[in-house]
């Protein structure tokens, strides 16, 4: 879990640094740690062949990190 952590701090770190420089720019992030879990049970649900599975989890996931972004940028205009 240490390692997680540091992880994440350095990424928080990196994100401060990208908006400090890049001030101009709104720079959002979005939260992805469980998006490959997401994935796999969606394609366990699906029953998706365990050879395919490799070949698509990263899409699978990169469309949950998509949709998480899109639903976060509608509630922000809803809110305003």
């Amino acid at each position: 879990m240490e390692q997680y952590h540091g992880r994440a701090e350095v990424t928080q770190q990196f994100i401060h640094k990208l908006k400090c420089k890049y001030n101009k720019i709104k720079i959002d992030w979005i939260d992805e740690r469980l998006t490959t879990v997401e994935a796999h049970k969606t394609m366990n649900f699906l029953d998706i062949n365990k050879n395919k599975k490799r070949n698509i989890v990263d899409t699978i996931s990169a469309v949950y990190i998509l949709e998480t972004y899109l639903n976060k940028l509608k509630n922000s205009l809803k809110n305003n």
